[in-house]
């Protein structure tokens, strides 16, 4: 098992499959805005706090039904899992909805893309194996190119900076980095998919009494709505456990690369679920960047 998840064509299948869930996170928690009628900060924080709570009982479910038992942590687990789950989730999501509701969709998606860097950077300081290569430097730069490419309107992007918009957006990309790192050293130690329920749970609640103590609520509640949010729990709990998999027997560059996919496939299917623009050339170019950024990455670790 451990040898088929290091091949090269399972990682590209399973990582690609990560994205495009995670991409497809960004029309369906727009639609799940109009569906629960929600337009406010709290509210927003606190319709994440659900769907990353949920995600994580769907996860727990799921683990439980394969183990054949209740699934549960060892003592020395939980701070493993309380650190992850209020980095990786927690931090990572309360910075991103108020730092997105300070500043621009686009410079947003730009300014989230550079986690992938942050991961391969903090891999290299951190992990002793993960060393920071030229084909690594240029496959981010080819990465960044392609987002940046993908976001661009008009040919120009604002230049203004906002600490509570792109600020807060820098801090989510050091927390989905940090986490990335942090979830390779614990999956060594803690069962990839019980490490994934209890993070996910745990930053989930923090999430939701954070919402709540900012005034969150939501009081329409629909059946369409319902099974959106079913959707993006369902959505997060196989993105993450997948994603968690991938960087337990991989090191972390070689993963983490593939999240410059993430917005390229955000914007194609804003597109086809929201009517948005997006078949033109930009969308080729900036496909073309990624991919070679990440063949780049992936070539070089095939050589160590």
């Amino acid at each position: 098992m451990k040898d088929r998840l290091q091949n090269k064509g399972v990682v590209l299948a399973l990582a690609t499959l990560c994205c495009l869930l995670w991409g497809s996170a960004y029309p369906a928690v727009k639609i799940g805005y109009e569906l629960f009628g929600i337009t406010t900060t709290g509210a927003q924080v606190l319709f994440a706090g659900y769907r990353f709570t949920l995600a994580g009982i769907l996860t727990w479910i799921i683990t439980s039904l394969y183990v054949k038992k209740i699934a549960l942590p060892q003592r020395d687990e939980w701070g493993r899992m309380i650190s992850l789950g209020l980095v990786q989730t927690t931090l990572q999501y309360i910075f991103f909805y108020i730092g997105l509701a300070n500043t621009t969709g686009v410079k947003a998606s730009i300014i989230n893309a550079t986690s992938t860097f942050f991961a391969i950077l903090f891999a290299h300081l951190i992990l002793k194996n993960e060393k920071m290569t030229r084909a690594k430097i240029i496959g981010c730069i080819l990465g960044m190119v392609g987002v940046i490419i993908i976001q661009l309107k008009g040919g120009r992007i604002d230049s203004s900076f906002s600490l509570l918009g792109d600020g807060f957006l820098f801090l989510v990309c050091i927390a989905s980095a940090l986490g990335a790192v942090m979830t390779r050293i614990y999956t060594q130690k803690s069962d990839s998919m019980i490490l994934t329920a209890y993070q996910l749970m745990i930053g989930g609640v923090v999430l939701v009494m954070i919402g709540l103590l900012m005034g969150g609520s939501i009081t329409q509640v629909t059946v369409p709505g319902l099974l959106l949010l079913g959707y993006l729990a369902a959505l997060s709990a196989a993105a993450f456990s997948i994603w968690t998999i991938l960087l337990k027997h991989n090191p972390v560059g070689v993963v983490a690369i593939y999240g410059f996919m993430i917005p390229v496939f955000g914007v194609i299917l804003s597109g086809l679920f929201l009517g948005e623009a997006f078949l033109s050339l930009r969308i080729l170019v900036s496909l073309a960047c990624v991919s070679v950024g990440i063949w780049l990455v992936n070539r070089e670790a095939g050589r160590i």
